[in-house]
């Protein structure tokens, strides 16, 4: 990522949690513990179904009295409705600010020539009013901006920044091993461990009780983490959304994005499973790209 390119993320949503319970209703939902989230901390989470599927994920941040959901616009709708109907007696007001606030990614590199920055997932510095912070997910995804949308262009030529193409950082959150877009084909489809958010910082097993908790905890104390959700690569030909993936006839994954930015759900520790070997699909010939920070 050079350090002058920044890309405006126009698919991504922000959604604003305020008022007097706003923390521990979110503590009761979401994978992570908001108590991680501060003035200088954000943190990634996920809201899962009550047996512990992928619903939606987002990244967390403290601004003013509440928090803001950086969220996949697509997904932020639905989203919305769903805290919502968590909502309850809770005096939390829920807004969705996204035709007034952007969100912008920049590199990793020019984070850290910010005077206050540190080096590590999720470390937020204000620039003016407005929080930037290195993405707690992977820090080598850079970091972001959220930013009132009528002062965006202002501040980015103030930062010596200049708008990229948004394909050139979706390749490399694929090539990281972070899905980009398309998480509705996720949705009721996978555990929420299953798309590695251990590893991206979006479990917390030490916090309490949350919607999916049981489960979660389960897969994970009883080692029975067996399938992982990892990005692919199309050699030839064309992928299907939810056909099977095999090697010498043998199932080892299924296709559960098939867009530009492909990902599926992988058998990665049966005996089969081999990176570094060309998979098949029904019209496809594809790579499996295990990534470098998935330990076992």
């Amino acid at each position: 990522m050079n350090i002058k390119n920044v890309y405006i993320l126009d698919d991504r949503a922000i959604l604003y949690i305020n008022g007097e319970d706003a923390k521990e209703f979110l503590q009761n939902l979401i994978s992570n513990d908001i108590n991680k989230v501060s003035d200088v901390n954000s943190c990634f989470g996920s809201l899962l179904t009550p047996q512990g599927k992928f619903l939606y994920e987002f990244i967390i941040i403290k601004h003013k009295s509440g928090y803001i959901l950086d969220c996949e616009k697509p997904q932020a709708v639905e989203l919305f409705k769903q805290l919502s109907l968590y909502k309850l007696r809770s005096k939390v007001e829920i807004l969705n600010l996204s035709n007034e606030f952007v969100v912008a990614a920049f590199s990793h590199k020019k984070f850290l020539t910010f005077d206050e920055a540190k080096d590590q997932p999720g470390f937020t510095i204000k620039y003016r009013e407005d929080p930037i912070l290195l993405d707690p997910r992977n820090k080598e995804l850079g970091a972001r901006l959220i930013i009132n949308l009528e002062k965006l262009y202002l501040s980015l030529k103030k930062l010596d920044l200049h708008d990229a193409e948004l394909k050139e950082y979706y390749s490399l959150s694929h090539s990281i091993g972070v899905v980009p877009k398309d998480l509705n084909k996720l949705k009721d489809k996978l555990f929420g461990i299953e798309c590695n958010f251990e590893e991206l910082n979006g479990i917390d097993f030490k916090k309490g009780c949350y919607v999916g908790q049981e489960n979660t905890a389960r897969i994970k104390l009883k080692n029975k983490l067996s399938k992982r959700l990892f990005p692919i690569n199309v050699i030839n030909g064309k992928l299907h959304e939810g056909e099977s993936i095999y090697i010498n006839e043998i199932e080892i994954g299924k296709v559960l994005i098939n867009s530009d930015y492909p990902f599926a759900l992988i058998k990665y520790l049966n005996e089969n499973f081999d990176e570094k070997v060309k998979f098949k699909t029904k019209d496809a010939l594809i790579n499996i790209n295990k990534p470098d920070w998935i330990k076992n």
